[in-house]
């Protein structure tokens, strides 16, 4: 490896919005990482689904390709 081209590897303390904390290491140079899902809270590691719905936009789309 040639020398002073990489960047420092780091750990980081990284945040789950659902409240989930653990430690891993990055090249950010921050110290802490806030996301927004994890293998705590993803559907997919979960099982169980979660819609959010913003601003009624499944209710709009429901309303629009409604059958009838």
């Amino acid at each position: 490896m040639k020398p002073e081209i990489h960047p420092e590897y780091n750990e980081v303390a990284v945040t789950c919005s659902c409240g989930n904390n653990f430690k891993t290491h990055s090249t950010l140079s921050k110290a802490e990482l806030l996301i927004e899902s994890c293998s705590e809270c993803h559907p997919f590691y979960t099982g169980k689904q979660r819609i959010v719905d913003t601003a009624g936009r499944v209710d709009k789309f429901n309303k629009r390709y409604q059958r009838g």
